[in-house]
């Protein structure tokens, strides 16, 4: 932290210095990698589809490892990479060493290193027009290092009490110098309130749904995250033995892949539930694996928002959810459009579960009104919500 502190405080007068040769302007957005998967790189492909409709666009991936995105990118967004780290690239002495510029207190920093740093200052002096980071350590960065040229746009996907006491410190110390804050709940927007400019609240918008929508006849609940502790699956799977008693045909079908893959095999062979749930495996057609599930289950610790809540209702599958910190209560009605469950109660969430699995009419009920709720989210009006910002600035 001493040595990352002692780097910016010398970079930033040598910079001030310089008068950098600009490039064309146009909106670029920085991710850590876009050719992963997960909840930002996912809807941040969806929200650069929106604005391509009216502006040059351009994702910029601070590492690369795969050949091509995960996701799928409109043929009107660009993508480049600061760095090109797939297997039998030359790698140079830089990119072996660690990061002096990214905040090592954010979980971007052991992906990022000296030659990442180099690469994104020169690029950032020289880039016009707009950038639009996704993460605490890049909203950082380029709020110190920018050009003159170029207006930043911070995106925050956590609640603030999320973040390591160091990194908080340094979002209060810096956030003033970004153009604009936007944060996805309004609980948030509370608490990050005088930290920017202007902080705005603009939900994730949710990407097209892919596949039919629910007939919500089939004995499957359905659920979807990294296999992380953050996500909570070590809690769903004992909530969901209250199902299997009760109704041993129905399944948890769990997407996704991660480091507790082991763990959660064994939690579930420990309760006796090798008939009735699987770990699926990531996908790219969630959207499909959604419309064949007739309930959706979140069990989360905590959310940044929690958009897969939002395309699951899209398809009109109801959901279920622990009222974790952010975005659930936002999302869903409770007993309009599903079910929210104590942040914890994992009995609670068993029973939530098992009251929808055992009335069809209220799952179908349900089911109606997420559909209609999950409009709000639609790519076209959160882009417009978007474009209001970019032209007030």
């Amino acid at each position: 932290m001493a040595v990352h502190r002692a780097a910016m405080a010398l970079l930033i007068p040598l910079l001030r210095r310089r008068r950098p040769a600009g490039t064309e302007p146009r909106v670029r957005i920085l991710l850590l990698h876009a050719y992963g998967m997960g909840g930002t790189v996912r809807t941040t492909f969806t929200l650069a589809g929106g604005l391509a409709a009216h502006h040059r666009v351009e994702l910029v991936s601070v590492v690369r490892k795969r050949d091509r995105p995960f996701f799928e990118l409109s043929p009107h967004v660009g993508i480049t990479d600061v760095v090109d780290g797939r297997q039998g690239r030359r790698r140079g002495l830089l990119a072996r060493l660690p990061s002096l510029l990214v905040h090592p207190d954010d979980y971007a920093y052991p992906w990022c290193s000296l030659r990442s740093d180099l690469e994104l200052v020169v690029r950032m002096r020289r880039w016009q027009g707009t950038l639009i980071t996704t993460r605490p350590a890049f909203n950082l960065l380029a709020a110190r290092l920018a050009g003159p040229g170029l207006k930043v746009l911070g995106q925050e996907h956590l609640n603030f009490n999320a973040h390591r006491p160091r990194l908080a410190r340094d979002i209060r110390r810096h956030y003033p110098r970004l153009a604009a804050l936007t944060v996805l709940t309004e609980s948030d927007r509370a608490d990050y309130a005088g930290m920017a400019p202007v902080v705005e609240r603009i939900p994730n918008p949710a990407p097209p749904a892919g596949g039919r929508r629910a007939r919500l006849d089939a004995e499957v609940v359905a659920a979807a995250g990294r296999l992380t502790r953050q996500k909570g699956f070590d809690r769903l799977i004992p909530a969901f033995a209250a199902v299997a008693r009760e109704h041993p045909r129905w399944q948890l079908h769990i997407y996704g892949s991660g480091p507790e893959r082991d763990a959660l095999q064994r939690l579930i062979v420990e309760h006796g539930l090798h008939d009735n749930v699987v770990l699926m495996g990531r996908t790219r057609r969630l959207g499909h694996a959604l419309a064949e599930a007739s309930l959706f289950v979140l069990s989360s610790r905590f959310e940044g928002f929690g958009m897969v809540l939002v395309e699951a209702m899209s398809h009109g599958v109801p959901v279920v959810s622990f009222d974790c910190p952010r975005g659930p209560s936002e999302i869903v009605t409770h007993g309009v459009d599903g079910l929210l469950v104590p942040e914890g109660d994992v009995a609670g969430l068993g029973a939530a579960l098992l009251e929808l699995v055992e009335n069809p009419a209220r799952r179908h009920r349900y089911g109606e009104a997420a559909l209609e709720a999950a409009q709000r989210f639609a790519v076209g009006p959160v882009a417009e919500r978007w474009e209001a910002l970019l032209a007030r600035l």
